[in-house]
């Protein structure tokens, strides 16, 4: 697949990368979950180059994954709030954090805790089951696929179908 054709695929996944997918966009996402807003803000916190960032923000606006409101007319500037669209990602920023806490972070104090503040207990982010809670592994998971996106397969060609080469 080519990646500009990626918008035209009926991978929910890769479209969701074509999204989110550049490695500025969690990160920024991350800073407005943690209360960032204004586009000074976020360029301190990651020190990012003004050009990428307004890059990031227009592109997370385009695709309602961010908002812009004024506040401050003159000389006119934008805080950026989640949508409901951006705030559907917080449960792959958490296992985001989750993976690279358990595999990358091994041995260290992660930087990052998480308290559920309904219950006041430590938490870590965990993909249950919508109808019975539990815990959802991939082994326990069938996938069923659209006729539309089992028409997106092509056969794979294999050595057998192709004309070996008859140069030297």
């Amino acid at each position: 697949m080519r990646w500009r054709s990626v918008q035209d695929t009926s991978c929910s996944i890769a479209q969701t990368l074509s999204v989110v997918g550049e490695r500025w966009t969690l990160l920024i996402l991350r800073e407005v979950f943690l209360g960032a807003s204004r586009f000074d803000e976020l360029r301190n916190r990651l020190d990012i180059a003004r050009n990428v960032l307004a890059g990031r923000l227009a592109h997370l606006v385009e695709h309602g994954v961010l908002e812009k409101a004024v506040y401050h007319d003159r000389p006119r500037r934008y805080a950026y709030r989640l949508t409901e669209r951006g705030r559907d990602l917080y449960p792959i920023l958490v296992a985001l954090m989750a993976w690279g806490d358990r595999w990358l972070n091994e041995g260290t104090t992660p930087s990052v805790s998480l308290t559920h503040r309904p219950c006041g207990h430590a938490t870590r982010g965990q993909l249950v089951c919508s109808h019975c809670h539990q815990p959802l592994e991939p082994q326990d998971t069938k996938v069923r696929l659209s006729a539309r996106r089992l028409r997106a397969f092509r056969p794979v060609r294999t050595s057998q179908t192709s004309a070996p080469s008859t140069h030297t």
